[in-house]
């Protein structure tokens, strides 16, 4: 046997992790393969030391980790056993071994089904230029207030209060402070109860889809739309119903005629600035909506991710200031105001809901980051995001309208497009012959991410779409340089296809 541990137990003298864990969990790994079996008399301390050429307290140390484990029990004066009440294992035939070559690390010994709905890939941008799915510019973000204000919040006040668990609603000054700024901005009518503080519109979908759907639940969604939300209700198993969208928004006719046969229970919109088309949704159909809503019962989950940035008049308020009966559930974030990388987000509904769903919440997030939020209700009630955002908006409008120059005067031949009246993305058709998926993957090579259109492709094959082989083209996140650049690589890619 001591010609066998020899050959088993190897080494690192030099390794991050010391030589008498390295000893236990070889001796360990032993014992659970059957290698050394139940009962067996390990060799003495002074032994092992000698055979392993290490100190003999390393070797005592290592005896004392596996005793306090239940790996083995000591009998004075006769030794240390592998212990008895340990299950005797069949010992691994080495053919065995070599048979097995997929590592338990890579893949699991049980089954499980993977989703097709879940199967999407994640944007990761890291290329030099971009013209996203329609991103803020994070070098204009008020990096430098958040991080004071952040900073106050770390190290001022009660530390246990400040440092410790707080409402699963989320920051109650954040949320005072955004009732306030909703209801001026917005034209909503909260209070802080009526409000939900999340990680992002995705979060507040997928609560609402979880606490609010049950199984077989017919949710509507726009076509073409946003697979996000279609994936959050697939996932609660309810039947997905699509509805058309022209250059008014979604057509609240065809929703009616849907309603009258059979009955809804959430329909989900993009007013504002419709995702992908970024077209609003005409006012006329806007109240015909709510009072489609009141009249069917149906949840209006209204997506309003972009409601700050509208470029040629004052935007459209929100169907949730207008909702006389409590149906609408009203989620935005403060991604597209700052940057995606602070998760931070705000879901408005009737106080009763927000409450329940605020203890569903408490099951997959405990709570939020209560730091960020007292920092970012810092900076409302300040006015630092307030000016950023009309600082933003200036400048999104003058990238917006370089942009459409831009595509009108290099790509025109290529492509059609509607200048957006707001959001930070044109809706932007190409030529059919135009395969995207390739000049994207051309351009990726160039060193500029653009979308391939699999983002607003349907979840499931088949689904009614009206992609018309279309994309969106962010130009928010990129300045006239870059924009000037990335207009010029898609050019001499498509007059060299």
């Amino acid at each position: 046997m001591m010609q066998v541990l020899s050959t088993l137990l190897t080494l690192e003298k030099r390794g991050k992790q010391p030589v008498y864990l390295q000893i236990a969990n070889q001796l360990m790994a032993l014992i659970r393969n059957g290698t050394l079996q139940t009962g067996y008399r390990l060799l003495s301390t002074r032994q092992l030391a000698e055979l392993l050429k290490v100190h003999r307290r390393t070797v005592v140390q290592a005896y004392d980790e596996l005793l306090a484990q239940g790996w083995l029990e000591s009998h004075t004066g006769n030794g240390t056993f592998v212990a008895k009440h340990l299950p005797e294992i069949q010992q691994v035939k080495p053919e065995s071994a070599i048979e097995k070559t997929i590592s338990p690390i890579e893949k699991a010994g049980f089954t499980f089904k993977e989703l097709p709905h879940l199967d999407r890939a994640v944007l990761k941008n890291s290329t030099r230029l971009h013209l996203d799915d329609g991103f803020p510019d994070p070098r204009l973000a008020p990096l430098e207030d958040l991080s004071r204000a952040y900073r106050t919040q770390l190290l001022g006040g009660n530390p246990y209060m400040r440092l410790g668990y707080g409402d699963t609603k989320g920051s109650h000054w954040l949320r005072q402070e955004l009732s306030a700024y909703l209801n001026e901005t917005r034209g909503l009518k909260t209070l802080p109860e009526n409000i939900l503080i999340v990680r992002g519109v995705i979060m507040g979908l997928y609560l609402v889809s979880t606490g609010l759907l049950e199984v077989g639940d017919n949710v509507v969604v726009d076509a073409p739309g946003w697979f996000g939300a279609t994936m959050n209700f697939v996932q609660a198993g309810a039947n997905i119903l699509r509805i058309p969208v022209d250059e008014h928004g979604i057509d609240v006719g065809a929703l009616e005629a849907l309603c009258q046969k059979q009955k809804i229970r959430l329909v989900y919109v993009t007013s504002h600035h419709h995702y992908p088309t970024t077209v609003a949704l005409r006012a006329d159909r806007r109240i015909n909506l709510l009072k489609l809503a009141e009249k069917y019962e149906f949840i209006l989950f209204e997506d309003d991710y972009d409601c700050d940035f509208h470029y040629l008049s004052k935007p459209y308020m929100p169907l949730a200031g207008a909702d006389p009966a409590g149906m609408v559930m009203y989620c935005g974030s403060f991604t597209k105001t700052i940057s995606p990388a602070f998760r931070v987000g705000y879901l408005v509904g009737p106080a009763d809901v927000i409450t329940y769903l605020a203890k569903l919440r408490r099951i997959i997030d405990r709570q939020g980051d209560q730091i960020l939020e007292n920092a970012i209700a810092e900076l409302l009630h300040t006015g630092v995001i307030q000016r950023h955002l009309r600082k933003s908006v200036r400048i999104y409008k003058q990238r917006r309208d370089l942009f459409c120059d831009l595509l009108k005067e290099q790509l025109g031949k290529y492509i059609q497009f509607e200048i957006p009246d707001g959001g930070m993305a044109v809706w932007t058709h190409f030529d059919p012959n135009i395969n995207l998926s390739k000049l994207a993957e051309r351009a990726l090579q160039k060193d500029l991410y653009m979308a391939s259109g699999s983002i607003v492709k349907p979840v499931f094959p088949n689904e009614m779409t009206g992609l018309d082989n279309s994309i969106r083209l962010g130009f928010a996140s990129s300045n006239a340089q870059e924009l000037e650049e990335s207009v010029e690589i898609i050019k001499d890619l498509l007059e060299n296809l």
